[in-house]
């Protein structure tokens, strides 16, 4: 079995006229959606690897939303013969006990031993959370997480342990050249309601993605992490790498759904 880190919009931005929002309140309310407008190379190869093994609720299939000129995510250099993008359908399991938030994540990375606080993930899993693909590559939309990192996250979600409120408004950790975050007891984590910036360009930036609080939307294996805004309509933002008015809510389903 595989794990995955889905990123998504918790909060409302509006992209073409329509509302790109995409909450763990969202998911929950439709269970299972297509994580459909992901315009990132790698992101969408990470996709085509997704097995219903891993609780996926239908595999790789091509994203349809490209073809669509009402889209946010639409791609005119797209062809319906020769699929260019690709989504898979995921379900919402459950939710985290504790919400366990990217501000939490980097102070536990920035530091030389596991913070007291939550001392019980261990020496391994104090590890796999600094090599994490969403410490060092953040603005990738769609990660794979190693067993031992996914284990370590459903630890923190379960136990709790640490002052949900401490790491809010702090400075991100110094990062490395190689984009490792620096040990030092002037690291400081960064901390809000997760954002992902969208932007659309081509194959290999059409979309970005900063997530300030992203966490894992779930499918079927994993517990979300998200704090989740209010209900509404919603839509997931995709990443990309060579990655108003009152608009009618997109939702995943062609996270357009109403």
């Amino acid at each position: 079995m595989k794990y995955w880190l889905m990123k998504a919009e918790p909060d409302s931005r509006i992209v073409k006229g329509k509302d790109v929002k995409f909450s763990v309140d969202d998911f929950e309310e439709v269970e299972i959606t297509p994580w459909e407008g992901v315009r990132n190379a790698e992101a969408r190869n990470l996709m085509k690897e997704m097995a219903v093994g891993d609780h996926i609720a239908k595999e790789a299939y091509p994203d349809y939303t490209a073809w669509d000129s009402s889209h946010p995510y639409y791609d005119e250099k797209t062809d319906k013969e020769k699929p260019k993008w690709y989504m898979v359908d995921v379900r919402f399991k459950s939710r985290a006990k504790h919400f366990v938030s990217l501000a939490l994540l980097r102070r536990i990375a920035a530091s030389s031993e596991p913070p007291t606080d939550v001392a019980y993930i261990g020496e391994d899993g104090f590890r796999a959370v600094e090599d994490m693909a969403l410490i060092n590559r953040g603005r990738l939309s769609v990660q794979r997480v190693e067993e031992t990192a996914w284990n370590a996250i459903n630890s923190l979600a379960d136990e709790g342990g640490w002052d949900e409120g401490s790491d809010k408004g702090r400075k991100s950790a110094k990062s490395s050249k190689t984009g490792r975050p620096v040990k030092s007891s002037k690291a400081k984590a960064q901390d809000s309601d997760a954002k992902v910036e969208a932007k659309s360009a081509d194959d290999e930036q059409n979309s970005k993605e900063d997530a300030h609080e992203a966490n894992p939307l779930e499918t079927e294996t994993k517990k979300s992490t998200d704090s989740a805004p209010k209900k509404g309509n919603r839509k997931r933002k995709a990443t990309d790498d060579g990655e108003g008015s009152a608009a009618a809510p997109l939702r995943r389903s062609t996270r357009t759904r109403k």
